[in-house]
């Protein structure tokens, strides 16, 4: 039996279990009700089994088979360091809280069944394992603890509750402090801890580029490619030949730049601009990834891999090889590259009235830095200025567009969170030398509303087409957090209006501009950013929240992110009328999985530069141990007070090291309170603190607040200056 007809007969099979009009059937029946028999049988058991494998069928303890009881349910167990857990159910807004007790010994990713509990009392509806479908965790990565005759790894991952056990023959002879690769063995018992065996020792905890590959290899990040990959590329030209360019709508002639950081190698938009009758003529101009990543070549099935390009600090790792993102995809000055370029007529209100999309070719007459670009339209120097003089009237046209687009989009309500992103660098040795505030220049918004513009507009443009399209869609934030917050500004003296019933994006803009240029700026835009909820990929076109928009998608980087490559493909089908029935199945059938797919690489990729920047934050305060700083109240939880620097950095002050007073949180206040004294520390607070600890291992960093301030602006502690300053 083939692959396919097995893959037929088992959804056959699901449906039939599943149908309301059959009560719980034993084999014999199923067989009799699908006419098969022989050798068959054996085919349906294999079946059968599998189904019940995957969770998506019961088989009873009298042998029958059924469909999952009324709570019973299939999930992703996410664990934590105390024992109990949640299990994430797709199509359930919330997670199902799974006691120690009734864990099962389920491991962090693991596939579980689970059945809801009844009578569930507090927050979280409780659920217990019944069943472990799959092992989700098979590697992990962590610290060797070396002991006489055996040793223990200590995990990265926070959530796992317990070390691994390393006989001492399977320890491949790492030391105490090595980073090393475990594949585990045993998942243990409630008296045995789990087991495992090295199987890569990536380098000690103390060296630089350790940290940053222990990351990549925990989340299971790809790094090298394939060998069948490579020989792909190697049939893949240098230069865009002029057969190539036969029947593209020819762009060179169009004076055109991009626009990125000045380290950024792969640039995959680029810009033209100009006026005329009117009209003001925007072009953005996307590399056509596509013409070289043929669908289902092994160069596509490991771009799909990846999902996403993953930047950690000082190193990319790559969506695409080299030759493609750095080459002949890359938009570099003075070269002739294919492109997907979105048309776009925008009159003098900044309204877009008209656009074509079409296969261009271009050729980039200047790489551009934002740097350079902010330094003629923001500062006006006249030395950068003189330098691109040719340039410098599309500059300032593409400022007063950017204006316009800009000025559009925050009338309809779109939300711009500018809040302080860290900027770290390091030196030659993986070193961090300097951790600061990464500067936000007007060129960044340019190229940001330009990018903007395109992705709109297709994505309105596929939606009236009716065609198959993967859009990118971010839902209204939920109710209980959008009320949490409320509560949570209401300490700085702002509120906004927002109902259950209607939520709308104009109320989170509008308190956005009313903190601009207060000393809680950044504190607030990052507690309303955690309101809102995770943007995703989608088939259906449900709007973007956050940029008050009914349609979006990302068409804008197909070098670095799978989804623009996905729709850019969809789109040449289009263009070259190759959208027959067949291909339209073709693409009803894979999208759903290709948006999910690319859905949690982007989280993966998100969180694997989140652990890079916390660890290099980690190491850089290592140095600082010691240390004075002032710093403000970003947090406060019953267990402590966290605590932001102005570079970024924050760590967290214990509550038992509040010496001065016997210190209870307050959860109507988010504060915390001194019993005996009635001080308090709220969020929001000025605060100076010490640097007690800086850990790699725990990736912690811990403040003591200075028990010599007194109270005023003096303190360290209460309301300083800049509380002040924003009550007023």
């Amino acid at each position: 039996m083939t692959e396919e007809l097995k893959n037929e007969r088992k959804e056959n099979i699901y449906t039939l279990i599943n149908d309301d009009d059959y009560r719980p059937l034993k084999f014999k029946e199923l067989c009799y009700l699908l006419q098969i028999g022989g050798r068959d049988k054996d085919d349906l058991l294999e079946i059968l089994n599998e189904l019940v494998d995957e969770g998506r069928i019961e088989k009873t303890s009298k042998g029958k088979y059924q469909k999952l009881g009324k709570g019973v349910l299939v999930g992703t167990f996410i664990s934590n360091q105390r024992g109990f857990g949640f299990v994430r159910v797709e199509g359930y807004k919330e997670d199902f809280f799974v006691p120690q007790k009734y864990t099962m010994g389920a491991f962090h990713n693991d596939k579980v069944l689970i059945r809801v509990a009844s009578g569930n009392r507090g927050r979280s509806t409780e659920a217990h394992v019944e069943r472990i479908l799959e092992r989700g965790l098979k590697q992990l990565v962590g610290t060797y603890q070396k002991n006489r005759n055996f040793g223990f790894v200590i995990p990265d991952n926070g959530k796992l509750d317990s070390d691994i056990f390393i006989p001492e023959k399977k320890s491949m002879g790492a030391v105490t402090g090595h980073k090393v690769v475990v594949e585990i063995t045993n998942y243990g018992e409630k008296s045995k801890s789990a087991e495992g065996r090295v199987v890569e020792i990536l380098g000690h905890i103390n060296d630089p580029e350790t940290d940053v590959l222990s990351v990549v290899r925990d989340l299971d990040i790809p790094v090298d490619f394939p060998d069948v990959v490579m020989a792909e590329v190697k049939n893949i030209p240098d230069e865009v030949t002029t057969k190539e360019m036969a029947g593209r709508t020819d762009l060179r002639q169009l004076q055109t730049v991009t626009i990125d950081g000045e380290d950024a190698k792969d640039l995959d938009d680029a810009i033209t601009l100009y006026e005329e009758n009117g009209l003001y003529k925007l072009g953005v101009h996307i590399a056509d990834v596509t013409h070289y990543v043929r669908e289902n070549s092994p160069l596509d099935k490991e771009a799909l891999k990846r999902g996403t390009s993953c930047y950690l600090i000082d190193k990319v790792i790559p969506m695409l090889p080299h030759k493609l993102s750095n080459g002949i995809c890359s938009l570099n000055e003075g070269k002739d590259r294919l492109t997907l370029s979105c048309l776009m007529d925008i009159d003098a209100n900044g309204k877009i009235i008209n656009h074509k999309i079409c296969e261009s070719v271009i050729n980039v007459d200047r790489r551009m830095s934002y740097t350079s670009v902010s330094a003629i339209v923001e500062d006006h120097d006249t030395t950068e200025t003189e330098k691109y003089k040719e340039l410098v009237p599309m500059f300032e046209l593409m400022l007063h567009v950017s204006e316009l687009l800009r000025t559009i989009r925050h009338e309809r309500g779109s939300i711009d969170f500018d809040f302080d992103e860290s900027k770290i660098t390091v030196d030659e040795d993986g070193q961090v030398s300097y951790i600061g505030v990464y500067e936000r220049r007007r060129s960044n918004q340019i190229i940001e509303d330009f990018m903007l513009a395109a992705n709109e507009t297709i994505a309105e443009d596929y939606f009236w087409q009716q065609i198959p399209f993967e859009y990118r869609i971010h839902e209204a934030p939920d109710t209980e957090r959008v009320k949490q917050l409320s509560i949570l500004i209401s300490k700085f003296g702002y509120y906004f209006k927002a109902s259950k019933e209607n939520i709308h994006p104009k109320e989170f803009q509008k308190l956005l501009s009313k903190i601009e240029g207060e000393p809680c700026e950044n504190l607030i835009s990052r507690m309303t950013l955690r309101t809102m909820r995770q943007a995703r990929y989608s088939t259906e076109c449900e709007g973007h929240f956050g940029l008050s928009c009914k349609y979006y998608c990302h068409f804008t980087s197909p070098i670095r992110r799978y989804p623009d490559l996905q729709i850019h493909r969809i789109i040449k089908d289009n263009i070259h009328g190759r959208l027959d029935d067949r291909r339209l199945s073709h693409y009803d059938a894979i999208l759903p999985k290709v948006c999910d797919d690319n859905s949690r690489k982007e989280r993966r990729a998100e969180e694997a530069e989140r652990q890079v920047e916390r660890l290099k934050k980690v190491e850089y305060m290592e140095h600082h141990i010691g240390e004075e700083f002032e710093g403000i109240i970003s947090g406060v939880i019953n267990r402590g007070i966290f605590v932001e620097l102005p570079n970024t950095i924050e760590g967290f002050v214990d509550v038992s090291t509040l010496y001065d007073d016997f210190y209870v949180y307050s959860q109507d206040e988010y504060a915390m309170i001194g019993e005996s004294t009635g001080k308090k520390y709220s969020i929001g607070d000025t605060v100076k603190v010490k640097v007690k600890l800086a850990d790699k291992q725990s990736r912690r960093i811990e403040f003591v607040i200075r028990s010599d301030a007194k109270e005023g602006d003096e303190t360290g502690h209460g309301k300083g200056k800049r509380q002040q300053t924003h009550r007023k």
